[in-house]
């Protein structure tokens, strides 16, 4: 599959917005129902919407316009490392600074994962036609 813009934005919004709200249900609760980590999905999602501009730039260099999926998790660690410099540095309206790192990392990595994985195997099985269409739904 040769991802477009357009579709990426749809992918990553799609996956966000369910597979990411289904893994941050439990850190919901786990908080005494803070929505502190819904708040950050719709961060890292927005700031991920930069993100793929970038990449959709520079993948337009590789010789199948694609990236494998080392790059791709790969992609998801210094996403990670960049928001959470972004998250301590810088403060976000409706983002608490009193977080511990440590739980902003098992949330984000727990979502990252869940999503790359979902992305990688069941996207592919469950919908087939997506991949055909350069990841765009509409």
């Amino acid at each position: 599959m040769t991802p477009t813009l357009l579709g990426r934005w749809q992918t990553r919004l799609l996956l966000f917005a369910i597979i990411g709200s289904l893994v941050s249900l439990p850190f919901f609760l786990l908080t005494a129902n803070n929505p502190i980590f819904f708040i950050l999905l719709a961060y890292i999602a927005a700031i991920g919407l930069v993100w793929d501009v970038l990449y959709n730039y520079l993948q337009q260099y590789r010789w199948d316009r694609d990236w494998p999926a080392a790059m791709q998790l790969l992609s998801g660690l210094w996403e990670g490392i960049f928001f959470a410099f972004l998250f301590k540095l810088v403060p976000l309206p409706g983002v608490a600074q009193g977080i511990p790192l440590w739980l902003y990392a098992a949330h984000y990595s727990l979502v990252w994962l869940t999503i790359f994985v979902f992305s990688q195997s069941l996207m592919r099985v469950i919908f087939p036609r997506w991949r055909f269409n350069g990841g765009q739904w509409l």
